[in-house]
């Protein structure tokens, strides 16, 4: 059975004419192109903001590493300095030799506490 024409041009009512569709459909290509160009600045400028913060970090604590680097060192010559006092004063020390017998060495790991740092005036920088 065919067509009536009536259905077809009622599809047609809904749509605007040809003409007219595609020249809407440029602009809303258009505007979709600019807005999505917007976002992608965006995100490139976001992109780049967090690549500067993280380099920014980076250096702060490569200074602090140096810095901490520079304390252990001068922490283990003070500790290499404590021992060597300590060995030379052990035998001459006449409290340690009234005593009872010495306890065995304790030997510390230089990580072994957590204590504010107090230098001899021979390591003052």
């Amino acid at each position: 059975m065919p067509h009536s024409s009536d259905s077809s041009d009622s599809s047609f009512s809904r749509s605007p004419p040809p003409g007219k569709q595609d020249s809407s459909d440029d602009v809303r290509k258009v505007q979709r192109r600019e807005k999505n160009r917007i976002a992608a600045q965006k995100s490139r400028q976001r992109q780049t903001q967090k690549a500067d913060t993280l380099h920014l970090e980076s250096e702060d604590l490569e200074k602090q590493n140096a810095a901490l680097r520079k304390e252990i060192k001068q922490l283990t010559e003070e500790m290499k300095y404590f021992t060597s006092v300590l060995s030379s004063h052990e035998p001459l020390c006449s409290v340690l030799a009234a005593s009872a017998p010495s306890p065995p060495e304790v030997v510390y790991s230089p990580h072994a506490f957590h204590q504010p740092h107090v230098s001899s005036p021979r390591f003052q920088p």
